[in-house]
């Protein structure tokens, strides 16, 4: 790994890290906040590939464990990891992979609707397998009800996909990162 490519791990890592800034919102019946902070997740899968994108939140992962409250709400700790959220977390790393291989894929044809769908597959759908029956088995929810709780979060994971998508077209037109 270059200099080059760990200075942008460590990049997207504190990007995700500054998306703390935006207070989570708690609803109801649900241990899971809504925060801002997937949409690292998104941008650097979109914007730095499976390998690199995917390094850059195992980065922010374990700097969550160690202590350093750069989670939404000024949260972290090993504590959090192992709570109701910790496979949301954890599941950053993957998603963050998959949409950087769905990209890397798809690079020559990549358009908005393609970045939009990769982000959705893995900045919503990989990050929901994972994190709703961990939730489910932590929070002693049934799965089912986890699932459905966890409905409330859709709308915003889709503006992120959104937004994460319009900026990684910009990035790929501009200053590409990936190369085809």
């Amino acid at each position: 790994m270059t200099t080059r490519d760990m200075t942008f791990v460590a990049l997207f890592a504190a990007l995700t890290a500054a998306c703390a800034v935006f207070p989570p919102f708690q609803p109801p019946f649900v241990p899971a906040p809504i925060i801002v902070q997937n949409i690292g997740v998104m941008l650097a899968g979109s914007i730095l590939g499976a390998k690199r994108g995917s390094l850059s939140l195992l980065l922010f992962v374990v700097l969550v464990a160690v202590g350093m409250p750069i989670l939404s709400g000024w949260r972290g700790g090993f504590g959090v990891i192992l709570g109701p959220t910790g496979g949301f977390i954890l599941s950053w790393i993957a998603a963050a992979y998959v949409v950087g291989w769905l990209v890397e894929k798809n690079w020559k044809r990549l358009g908005f609707w393609n970045l939009f769908l990769f982000n959705v597959i893995g900045g919503i759908v990989v990050v929901y397998v994972i994190g709703i029956p961990w939730l489910a088995a932590v929070a002693n929810m049934e799965l089912g009800k986890a699932f459905a709780a966890s409905a409330i979060f859709v709308p915003g994971d889709i503006a992120k996909a959104v937004v994460a998508s319009f900026a990684a077209l910009l990035v790929k037109r501009s200053y590409p990162l990936i190369r085809g």
